[in-house]
């Protein structure tokens, strides 16, 4: 990753290091203290020379209050820390969404966040595997229900943290699974990908993005009817979802 992050800088780029995830145990709940859990994050910091960190809490980490508050306790000091050093600390949160907006856990871990003192920049909500209760006939509507999902977020962060209607969207990201999602009837595409991007400079969102990065290309054997790590499963060029995304 050091590479990488040279890489990076060289191009004129910064990176944005996520804490968390869907798989293992989310640092918040393994770490019993707020100190610690600082210390756990600033290590990261540190070694990187970060000025962006994201938190991507899903799973039953949305649901636990302790771990909550003690990671909004561990972000607000770091941030404090890097402002007394004449620093940044860009923070956002990447949570699970539904075309209806997020769930009462994410609107509550942000309000705990706000409680504790964190600056929170950006709400990132991942519009995918919403399943077919939330999300009914989804065929060609991924586009919309993603916009439906950011919509419905943007007055939950406006509400939260007391933000002008332009601020909101201006906080607000989106990150789609590209191609074939987990969900196999749900199949973001590379027209939904552009629906997305007019919607987000229509409105000024923070950000566009996808997971992932490395599924941005055909599969060797052409389109599948399941989700793969390394490409979309559907018929497309070569970062067709990058080109589309970019165009705001």
């Amino acid at each position: 990753m050091p590479g990488q992050i040279g890489q990076l800088r060289a191009l004129g780029g910064e990176p944005r290091v996520s804490f968390g995830g869907a798989n293992g145990i989310e640092l918040g709940q393994a770490c019993t203290s707020a100190t610690d859990l600082a210390a756990a994050y600033g290590e990261v910091i540190s070694t990187y020379a970060l000025t962006r960190v994201d938190f991507d809490i899903e799973g039953a980490a949305t649901a636990d209050t302790a771990a909550s508050t003690r990671r909004a306790q561990a972000i607000a000091s770091l941030q404090r820390d890097a402002a007394a050093a004449g620093r940044t600390l860009d923070v956002s949160f990447t949570l699970p969404v539904l075309p209806t907006g997020l769930t009462q856990d994410g609107v509550n871990l942000l309000a705990n966040a706000k409680a504790n003192g964190v600056n929170v920049n950006t709400v990132n909500v991942m519009a995918m595997d919403f399943g077919d209760g939330v999300a009914p006939n989804p065929a060609g509507r991924m586009g919309q229900y993603a916009i439906d999902a950011a919509t419905a977020t943007q007055a939950q962060i406006r509400g939260v943290f007391g933000l002008s209607d332009a601020d909101a969207w201006h906080r607000l990201a989106v990150t789609p699974m590209i191609g074939v999602n987990d969900v196999a009837t749900e199949v973001f595409t590379v027209a939904d990908a552009r629906q997305l991007a007019a919607f987000a400079a229509q409105h000024d969102l923070a950000w566009l993005a996808m997971w992932s990065l490395t599924r941005d290309k055909p599969c060797p054997g052409g389109a599948t009817g399941s989700a793969q790590p390394t490409c979309s499963s559907i018929d497309q060029q070569p970062l067709d979802f990058v080109r589309a995304l970019s165009a705001r």
